[in-house]
């Protein structure tokens, strides 16, 4: 397990000043930056895809900004894609495990990061049980628990995702786990303390205008 990692989404930047926004959650002092691919079919809504991000790391490169790619993938035919979006930059690459026909299809994809060169994570969604991550805690980099249905920013956290990052953290004491939704000042300490020590804040960071100043707050809780 890594040291807590704050990994603020850009899911709710100003898509326009990417590159300051990047620059400014690195300046107060984000280890990640969580990147929400959304293909409109797993999830309602569409985001950006490997164009977006192969530009946001070149431009990440051509400031000096080191930072973690941690790219979620919230798509159907996830291993159509793995290739593209390590190529474009992925540090991590997260896929669902509801999107998988099997457990061999959940091996497979983790395998075809790895050769890729990138960490991977397995999500699963607020209706999942945790067993599925469970099982796969020892054949992973990284857990990711979903504590909103996935696909829109700003929605509200739900509970029973704490109980699920207790049970993980049991059975998986050393595996990094993230938690992913409606995170804010008021619940990021109880996140922590329930077991997740990668975690994702997105609309509550970027509401205010002071981006680096805002992610700072979140730093100083670790």
């Amino acid at each position: 397990m890594s040291d807590f990692i704050l990994a603020p989404s850009i899911l709710s930047a100003d898509f326009a000043r990417l590159g300051d926004e990047l620059e400014a959650l690195a300046k107060g002092g984000a280890a990640y930056v969580h990147l929400d691919v959304m293909d409109g079919r797993f999830v309602p809504n569409i985001s950006f895809g490997v164009p977006v991000i192969a530009s946001l790391k070149q431009e990440a490169k051509r400031r000096g900004i080191d930072i973690v790619f941690d790219v979620h993938l919230m798509i159907h035919d996830h291993e159509c894609y793995v290739k593209d979006f390590v190529h474009a930059g992925g540090d991590v690459v997260t896929f669902h495990y509801e999107t998988c026909k099997d457990d061999a299809d959940v091996l497979r994809t983790v395998d075809l990061i790895r050769r890729r060169g990138a960490k991977a994570g397995l999500a699963i969604n607020p209706s999942t049980s945790v067993d599925a991550l469970v099982k796969f805690a020892d054949k992973i980099d990284m857990a990711l628990i979903m504590s909103v249905n996935p696909g829109f920013g700003g929605q509200g956290f739900i509970e029973s995702a704490l109980d699920k990052a207790r049970t993980l953290r049991k059975h998986a004491p050393t595996l990094d786990i993230q938690m992913d939704g409606g995170i804010n000042l008021s619940n990021y300490k109880t996140v922590i303390e329930a077991g997740a020590n990668v975690v994702v804040v997105g609309s509550a960071i970027f509401k205010h205008d002071d981006v680096e100043s805002e992610t700072k707050k979140y730093i100083s809780f670790i």
